[in-house]
């Protein structure tokens, strides 16, 4: 018997494309159309309704760039059409892509009701089913005109992505408005068809099954008069009646398919755009959950939910509803699927903390899953923040992506830096946007590396990106395919329930340590700099904020600003979703972050300096207001006192050209060309910059990635380096730095190198005019340290990394994250390099080039780059970062000068010094929040965590009254076990381990 699944593969094809699919609406009719085009901005429902519309016709241009069409559409239901099922047939001039990547479209009636979105795999409309003949059809639709940013291959520049660049040409053209008949014989039939012929195809040649798929498609086909498809479909479906009815044998991989559609809450649209998409797909689900009994819907974003409930109150009842019958499920418990890698400490708690309480407040649901599908990797800190937040499992897809290393797990333990473990799936269906194909329920099945002890897998179904969601088509799919043999069993559940079996039937799977790193989308650590700077600053002032309003409320009667800190918390979490803060998003995304975050600051920056007035008091004496959680000089952490009185720093000329910062503590060279020679530890007796080397070298990379532009750095980009040598300018700027002047291609960098008195740390202000295409500005420092490992900061602590490359695993992280520092040592002596709002960095070893043996071990900041999609200016314009370098430092001095560098010290006028609401006796134990109890009590709540990696034994003194203390998770509420906590008097003292994460609420009368 000869293989012909090729040749009956073909047939399938032609015959369901060219008689099938067309017979589907076997008769229609052409509605009147009108449109009105809003002016500017989305306009409410109401005014949209009430428009003047004027007549328009199929085949019609429309659209200006990121312009509403309010549609009107109407007509009459035909009499002869009594007792069948009539859809209007809506296409607005959609292409054959993905939904969320073009224009799109909602519903409504006339009365303003929403009745469901329209998209390229979604352009029908229920009018009857069935019609009795006569009805009359009004119909609006708002169309949103969202142009088409990207087309993959390649990724063309474009100033489509900013209303203010993109121009009023119409970008779409007007293809179909009618009433149709639905033959749901024929409809049934393409899914029959198409269910059995994916099956066929994915099954081995030597398969019994798959021979009796590729009969009964044959038999089928043979059934259908291609001039009366119509009345020979039923006909057709009885042949594939019996391979469709046989069941999946007992051992089959088992999927559970949850009804999804990941919105990015801004990508290639704004965010005023996604909470239009969130409508449209909510509207869609709510009607399928309707139409379709076992289907279930899970979303996650918090923030999304919010925007529902906020701009489209109609779709909002009726997503209350179904969350109340348990079919459209609250997920992940966060404010948004934001990174995880850049994020800091308490952003991180606080998307949890948000996410989470909008969910129990709202439906009484509390998660116990955080949902990522599309997250860029994810960092070693997380499993204690989902575990403290009080969720217990992960779900992510991204991971698929990675280039080099195949992940070896689909269901598994994560381990986090404190030990912390998470059930975690990874679901090998390979995607977060299944629609129910062959070849991804196969691949599913196939891909699954946990065969022999589980067999249990999540597949997330429905279109998704730019939202649309599960279709009709996709649930029907899913029911052929509940019980099949040949193909994995499907049926629709919850994550909790996904999540309780897996677990249950797999309490032991192996484990995986550190972070989970994604050998992909490096860049995205350091593309709009902007952004990321922004989110560096807000999340510090956040902690100014917090601190100094809730001690100026214990101690002066302030009026804590408990929903002005709410909603920007939220704003700031907002902005860490994983398109705006990794900086892959269009330019109008950026432009409005960079405005969002000014006025952030200029709330907060408020908020601060009146709750430290309150506290200062009257009188003119200067006092320093320190929001470090380490002293400094004579400065409590937490606390203002009057300045210490400084040292001095000597500046010299040095022999050969250049200067000679020293302050007692170091000496520090800089050269003729402005680049540091020599960072000498005195007290050490140790140089820090490797022999013939020399740091604060800028160095100049092309970078043009083969794909993804704003997303990625591909490994070949140190192929090919510039060092930035020439200086313009060297010079002495007052006592105790140097200002340098450096020009390359259209760019312009000046640098003011500074050494303090009494301080061990070489601060690097840099500026630079960026004006660079394709490029990638990195920073160096060539260090003379021998070190197989480095540690970066992360959440609530740090983790290492190899400086080599042993395995692919290593090689892969060429470009990797950090908070506020990175350090390296050798036994009893070490380096840091720290930073006030950069993120990207990589680390190498190299060996010595002046003869001796040893390595010398590079950390090279990056700085900008200048990708041209999806945003053609990114990063163009001025650029202010700040950077130390801190030799001789241990752990804790690289933790202590990474918070100090963002924290600087405020200085404020008044009448007494102010001491601390809680102090720490151990520096290894980092308070990382001091405030007001988010419930309104007064109570105080303090996190913190021990930070070095080791075991410390901590007390804390309390600087108020209070009547009780206990341990609280993230939303604060008590904990049944694992803290315990020893009071004597104003005293409270406890044990942590490595990293441990520790909240406690000091209860107030």
């Amino acid at each position: 018997m000869h293989d012909d699944r090729s040749l009956v593969e073909a047939r399938l094809k032609r015959v369901l494309e060219e008689r099938i699919r067309p017979a589907v609406y076997p008769e229609s009719v052409p509605l009147e159309v009108a449109v009105w085009h809003a002016p500017e901005e989305p306009v409410p429902v109401a005014e949209g309704l009430a428009g003047a519309p004027e007549p328009v016709e199929v085949g019609a241009r429309w659209g200006a760039p990121w312009g509403t069409s309010w549609f009107r559409v109407t007509g009459t239901v035909p009499q002869e059409w009594a007792g069948k099922t009539v859809e209007a047939l809506l296409d607005l001039g959609f292409d054959e892509n993905m939904p969320g990547f073009q224009c799109e479209g909602l519903v409504y009636r006339p009365d303003g009701t929403p009745v469901k979105g329209l998209n390229p795999r979604n352009q029908w409309v229920r009018i009857g089913a069935p019609v009795a003949g006569g009805e009359e059809v009004r119909l609006h639709i708002e169309a949103a005109s969202n142009p088409v940013v990207m087309d993959y291959h390649p990724f063309v520049p474009t100033q489509l992505g900013d209303k203010e660049t993109a121009g009023s040409e119409p970008q779409y053209t007007l293809t179909r408005m009618d009433l149709a008949v639905l033959d749901e014989n024929v409809w049934n039939l393409v899914l029959d068809l198409e269910v059995v012929g994916e099956l066929m195809a994915e099954l081995p040649v030597d398969s019994a099954r798959r021979w009796d798929l590729l009969r009964a498609i044959e038999k089928a086909l043979d059934a259908v008069d291609l001039q009366d498809v119509n009345g020979t479909a039923e006909r057709a479906r009885s042949q594939l009646a019996a391979v469709l009815s046989t069941p999946a044998v007992p051992s089959a991989h088992r999927i559970s398919a949850i009804g999804h559609a990941h919105i990015d809450s801004a990508w290639l649209w704004p965010l005023r755009e996604t909470v239009r998409k969130v409508a449209r797909t909510t509207s869609n689900m709510t009607a399928l959950l309707e139409d379709e009994p076992d289907f279930i819907f899970a979303m996650s974003q918090a923030q999304q939910w919010a925007w529902v409930k906020e701009h489209r109150p109609e779709v909002w009842a009726r997503v209350k509803k179904a969350v109340a019958d348990g079919r459209f499920v609250p997920a992940g418990g966060m404010w948004v699927e934001s990174d995880t890698n850049m994020p800091g400490s308490e952003a991180m708690a606080r998307q949890f903390v948000h996410g989470k309480r909008f969910f129990i407040d709202e439906f009484g649901i509390d998660n116990d899953e955080a949902w990522l599908p599309d997250t860029f990797g994810f960092a070693a800190g997380l499993p204690q923040i989902i575990k403290a937040a009080g969720s217990k499992w992960l779900l992510t897809q991204k991971i698929s992506w990675s280039q080099t290393n195949k992940f070896p797990h689909h269901t598994f333990r994560w381990e986090g830096i404190d030990g912390t473990r998470i059930f975690t799936h990874f679901p090998p269906v390979d995607t977060y946007n299944c629609s129910m194909q062959g070849r991804e329920i196969a691949h599913a099945a196939r891909n699954f590396k946990d065969k022999g002890v589980a067999r249990h897998s999540l597949a997330p179904t429905g279109w998704g990106d730019g939202g649309g969601g599960t279709t009709r088509e996709m649930v029907a799919k899913a029911a052929r395919l509940h019980d099949l043999e040949g193909s994995a069993t499907v049926a629709w559940e919850t994550p909790k329930e996904f999540f309780e079996k897996a677990e249950a039937e797999y309490p032991e799977p192996p484990v995986w340590v550190g972070e989970l790193y994604l050998e992909l989308h490096r860049a995205t650590l350091t593309s709009q700099a902007k952004t990321k700077q922004g989110n560096r600053r807000s999340e510090h002032l956040l902690r100014e904020a917090e601190l100094w309003a809730a001690t100026a409320a214990v101690r002066a009667g302030f009026l804590y600003p408990y929903e002005d800190l709410d909603r920007i918390w939220k704003t700031v979490l907002l902005h860490q979703f994983h398109d705006i803060l990794p900086g892959s998003s269009i330019a109008w995304v950026h432009r409005e972050a960079r405005r969002t975050y000014e006025r952030i600051a200029s709330e907060l920056n408020a908020i601060i300096d009146a709750a430290q007035r309150a506290l200062a008091g009257e009188g003119t004496t200067p006092l320093l207001f320190n929001s470090a959680p380490h002293s400094r000089e004579r400065v409590p952490a937490g606390g203002a006192q009057t300045p210490a009185v400084q040292g001095e720093t000597a500046l010299a000329s040095r022999v050969g050209g250049g200067h000679v910062l020293e302050n007692g503590l170091l000496r520090v060279e800089i050269d003729a060309r402005g680049l540091v020679v020599s960072a000498y530890d005195i007290e050490a007796d140790r140089e820090t910059i490797a022999p013939g080397r020399a740091a604060n070298l800028l160095q100049l990379h092309p970078d043009f990635p083969n794909m993804w532009d704003a997303w990625d750095v591909d490994e070949f980009y140190r192929n090919t380096v510039t060092d930035l040598t020439d200086a313009e300018e060297v010079v002495a700027d007052g006592n105790s730095a140097v200002r340098i002047v450096r020009s390359f291609g259209a760019s312009k960098v000046t640098q003011l190198l500074s050494l303090a008195p009494g301080e061990r740390r070489l601060l690097i202000d840099t500026e630079v005019d960026w004006h660079e295409t394709e490029k990638f500005l990195k920073l160096a420092f060539p260090l003379d340290v021998h070190a197989e490992r480095y540690a970066s900061e992360t959440q609530f602590g740090h983790f290492h990394r190899p400086t080599h490359t042993n395995t692919s695993w290593e090689a892969a992280k060429f470009e990797a994250c950090n908070h506020r520092f990175v350090h390296m040592e050798e036994p009893g002596w070490g380096v840091a390099v720290v930073n006030d709002s950069t993120y990207g960095h990589d680390v190498t070893r190299t060996v010595r080039t002046d003869g001796d043996s040893g390595t010398t071990t590079t950390v090279r900041v990056s700085l900008l780059r200048a990708p041209r999609f999806p945003d053609p200016e990114t990063d163009q314009g001025v650029h202010r970062f700040r950077h130390a370098l801190v030799p001789g430092a241990g752990i804790g001095d690289a933790v202590r000068e990474g918070w100090r560098i963002n924290l600087p010290e405020r200085r404020v006028e008044g009448g007494q010094e102010v001491a601390p609401l809680v102090s720490v006796d151990r520096d290894a134990v980092v308070v990382t929040a001091v405030k007001l109890a988010d419930d309104g009590s007064g109570d105080v709540v303090v996190r913190f965590h021990e930070a070095h990696g080791g075991r410390a034994r901590a007390t804390l003194t309390v600087g108020f009254a209070f009547d009780a203390v206990e341990a609280v998770d993230l939303l604060e509420r008590p904990l049944a076990e694992g803290v315990e906590v020893t009071r004597e008097g104003d005293q409270l003292t406890l044990r942590l381990r490595p990293f441990e994460l520790v909240t406690l609420r000091l209860r107030r009368s």
